[in-house]
């Protein structure tokens, strides 16, 4: 899952990215609606975490410009404001959520969370691979029963594997996904991080390698 965090204040911007990656997510942090927009264009983002009251660009016209484009990321709103009237004012901009601030860490990563299950292709809550299980809610995968000690990266990778159901997903396509924006993408991240995923996933092989192509569970 990679999250944008759009919000001016740079100390609660860090917080809420640096919580958001222990979850196991991959952030990547917007500090005014214009670059917001900007990075919205370069990358898929599951969920935009977005702060309302923003410079060069306010929040309120982010929400409309993602709406009108179809733009896949649900959109979780942010604000100081806790009345009702600013809460129906966000949802009926299009934003899928609305969070008023102050707000419990915990709330927030259950409401990404939920968001991200509203993906605009609904996928079920347990992912099944041949005799690999993985449930992304709770965090925890197995394989024939035994549970599987992942990173978060590893956990990512395989989780879009089986949401792939079968289909080729290039290096490029999982480090826009998993990881954020402080990957090199001229490493060999992508193919370390399957190649210890294939370790402790045990024999027999359950990655195929496409010549040419990337990756996929068959």
């Amino acid at each position: 899952m990679r999250v944008l965090i759009v919000e001016d204040h740079h100390r609660l911007a860090a917080l809420l990215a640096e919580g958001l990656r222990r979850e196991g997510m991959a952030v990547d942090v917007a500090y005014d609606g214009a670059e917001a927009l900007q990075r919205i264009a370069l990358n898929p983002y599951t969920v935009v975490v977005l702060d309302r009251d923003l410079p060069r660009v306010h929040g309120d016209e982010v929400c409309r410009v993602l709406v009108a484009q179809h733009n896949e990321a649900r959109i979780l709103m942010l604000t100081a404001s806790s009345t009702v009237g600013e809460r129906v004012d966000g949802l009926s901009l299009g934003a899928d959520d609305y969070l008023p601030k102050p707000f419990e860490f915990a709330e927030l990563v259950a409401r990404v969370r939920a968001l991200a299950r509203r993906a605009v292709v609904a996928l079920p809550p347990v992912l099944v691979g041949g005799d690999v299980r993985l449930d992304a809610a709770r965090r925890v995968a197995f394989r024939a029963g035994r549970r599987l000690d992942l990173s978060p990266k590893e956990f990512g990778v395989l989780q879009c594997l089986l949401e792939a159901d079968g289909r080729v997903l290039s290096a490029e396509e999982l480090l826009a996904r998993v990881w954020d924006e402080a990957a090199d993408p001229f490493t060999t991240t992508v193919k370390t991080t399957v190649s210890r995923l294939r370790a402790k996933l045990g024999p027999p092989d359950l990655i195929d390698t496409v010549r040419e192509g990337g990756y996929r569970i068959g």
